[in-house]
């Protein structure tokens, strides 16, 4: 027999899977875009066209808006202390950390441990 807290559970866990899974694609692609940003931005300054910059640094902006959102709705429903927040936040500015966050996160939410 099943109580109201085992369906509780079952439905925070769908949910919390859910928000894994955008969490994860977000991620990658905020490190992906990251890296484009870095060529584009040698592009720039190292041979002096500013074109590939210009189209592609508000695509990045808002593709790092995006995993903004999708980080703190995962933090939410798992509830992340403030700092580990911040620092998975955070990880989405320096080339290839969102890759290695990504991995560490998706670990310690299945195991449901805290992420630091």
């Amino acid at each position: 027999m099943s109580t109201s807290t085992d369906g509780a559970a079952e439905t925070r866990q769908a949910k919390v899977a859910g928000s894994l899974i955008r969490f994860r694609t977000a991620a990658y692609v905020t490190g992906v875009g990251l890296l484009a940003l870095c060529v584009t931005m040698i592009i720039r300054y190292g041979f002096g066209n500013a074109t590939p910059a210009q189209v592609y640094s508000p695509i990045h902006g808002v593709l790092y808006m995006i995993y903004l959102v999708l980080a703190i709705d995962l933090a939410i429903k798992t509830r992340w202390s403030i700092k580990s927040t911040v620092l998975v936040l955070l990880a989405g500015c320096v080339p290839f950390v969102s890759f290695v966050v990504e991995r560490r996160v998706t670990h310690r939410v299945q195991a449901s441990r805290d992420i630091f």
